[in-house]
């Protein structure tokens, strides 16, 4: 099933997680819907100005929320949030133009070093009303805001 022009609902659920603990991955209508628009809205966007990108996490159940040690409510779980990379460019270039370009809830550069422009990953989340456009960066103890 498509989600979008360049996004299947397939790669937006895929775990490794959950195929081998056998947890269902499956979003529900609700969570199906704010899957697509976190696509058209944000992913389709991304992959229009700088190429490919696979997410490296998309849509989470809660069960598997918790069984990686995330929060059930987690924008993930929501259908709402992706982490990903753009092979080739900075992670905080990418989230840069993000957050001067696009509508977001939140962006997160994670685990992201200065100087090391393959470092981290950048958690995106997109919500059909009352985005807050917050910028964060977590170091992997500390959330910090601010500008990229």
């Amino acid at each position: 099933m498509k989600l979008s022009e360049y996004f299947s609902l397939q790669e937006m659920t895929k775990s490794q997680t959950a195929l081998r603990m056998g947890i269902d991955n499956s979003p529900d209508e609700e969570q199906l819907q704010c899957l697509t628009n976190l696509c058209l809205n944000v992913l389709d966007h991304v992959r229009s100005e700088f190429g490919p990108l696979t997410p490296s996490s998309g849509f989470r159940s809660p069960e598997l929320c918790e069984a990686i040690g995330s929060k059930p409510t987690s924008q993930h779980a929501k259908g709402e949030a992706a982490d990903f990379e753009v092979m080739g460019v900075d992670n905080k270039e990418l989230a840069a133009w993000i957050a001067n370009n696009l509508s977001f809830d939140q962006i997160i550069l994670e685990y992201y070093e200065e100087g090391e422009p393959n470092s981290g990953w950048v958690h995106c989340s997109y919500k059909d009303d009352g985005n807050r456009g917050e910028v964060l960066i977590f170091d992997g103890k500390n959330y910090l805001k601010g500008s990229l």
